[in-house]
């Protein structure tokens, strides 16, 4: 043990002295996620508040009824937001201005039209860009005219039978009948990462498998500068020198995360969770990315085209593991292929410790730490044939 610490430690004093790792382990991560916040921070976000501006010329008990038991009925819940406004003028500004998602038009004479049974409506102004928005207050004010239409029908049939109902009764009859609106969130299917979160998390572990194949192709680095020959003479065991570029790879590894976690929490606002979920997920994800770039370096020839194939490797399981993309939404045999990239553990593990607790992380850390078991011991037998070349 004492052998490899010390070979890890030569190795990180020289790579120390590198400026490409600290381009591949800090800057280029950091970098694209910040880029990628300013241009896409609001795609995905959480859940949009929809602001509605209301303009009510009826002032009956229709539109009273409409505006103060449908509508801040909604709002109480949480699900929109109202603002009472004099004109529809007014109204129409604060939608094209991006201040309300869509507006209710309630027109004079609404609630006599409805009682007479004439044609009667409730006009809705929404925001282009707010599609969604706009889409729920059109089902807010549809469905409130629809359970009038068989209010009044049924005021209809009690006239005939000699009993009246007031507006008031009609409008508290049909708003009685609407389903009430609530906003509840399903901690199982919504745990999801905020988007400076995701980006920073998706660069991070991406850009982690370049990192640590600096560690890695020092296998290499020796046989073409002779040293290789000589740790093999000397009494050391061949075990000690594979695991001590192991160590390496895996110091620099936690250290890019280390660093990358904090600066884009400093920096981006992002937010990772809790401390010691983050760290298991860390740890398991930088053994996940040196057994991989260490099965890589064993097989390839040079230090060269070690590093063309574990780019390769690097950006095929990035993307597989939804690192630019969250490719587990494409359903069907792409989501279960993108298992196999331990980027979609360390994401997904994330992801769970937003929405629970430590403990949520314990699938992702298992999945992570069996392909770091699985890599790593096939690096060894393969090292073994290496050293032989």
């Amino acid at each position: 043990m004492r052998h490899a610490l010390l070979i890890a430690a030569r190795d990180l004093r020289e790579r120390a002295r590198d400026r490409t790792a600290y381009v591949l382990a800090f800057v280029l991560p950091l970098g694209l996620a910040g880029i990628f916040t300013l241009i896409l921070g609001n795609v995905g976000g959480d859940s949009e508040l929809f602001r509605y501006a209301v303009v009510d010329s009826d002032r009956g008990a229709i539109a009273t009824t409409f505006t103060g038991e449908v509508l801040r009925g909604a709002a109480s819940s949480g699900a929109i937001e109202i603002r009472t406004v004099s004109s529809e003028q007014e109204a129409r500004a604060l939608v094209d201005n991006g201040e309300a998602t869509a507006a209710f038009l309630l027109p004079a004479g609404l609630t006599e039209d409805v009682l007479a049974g004439r044609a009667a409506r409730i006009g809705v102004v929404g925001d282009v860009d707010a599609p969604t928005g706009t889409q729920v207050a059109r089902s807010l004010a549809q469905a409130y005219a629809d359970r009038l239409t068989a209010a009044r029908q049924a005021v209809t049939a009690t006239l005939h039978s000699g009993l009246a109902a007031s507006p008031a009764e009609l409008a508290a009859e049909a708003a009685a009948s609407l389903p009430r609106v609530v906003v509840a969130e399903d901690t199982t299917a919504t745990r999801q990462l905020d988007p400076k979160t995701g980006y920073a998390a998706g660069m991070a572990v991406f850009f982690l498998f370049f990192a640590v194949q600096l560690g890695v192709t020092g296998l290499l680095e020796e046989r073409r500068l002779g040293t290789m020959a000589r740790l093999l003479a000397a009494p050391v065991r061949r075990s000690s020198i594979f695991a001590g570029k192991l160590l390496t790879s895996v110091v620099i590894g936690v250290l890019s995360m280390t660093v990358l976690v904090v600066a884009s929490s400093l920096l981006m606002g992002a937010h990772w969770g809790n401390a010691a979920g983050v760290a298991l997920l860390v740890v398991s994800g930088v053994l996940a990315a040196t057994g991989a770039m260490a099965v890589v370096a064993s097989i390839a020839k040079t230090a060269d085209q070690a590093g063309g194939w574990q780019a390769v490797v690097a950006i095929v399981l990035g993307s597989l593991g939804g690192a630019f993309f969250p490719v587990g939404q494409a359903g069907g045999f792409l989501e279960m292929v993108s298992l196999i990239a331990p980027h979609r553990w360390f994401l997904r593990g994330l992801a769970d410790l937003a929405g629970g607790e430590v403990t949520a992380v314990l699938p992702s850390v298992a999945a992570m730490t069996v392909f770091a078991a699985v890599t790593c011991t096939a690096a060894v037998l393969l090292f073994r044939k290496a050293v032989q070349r």
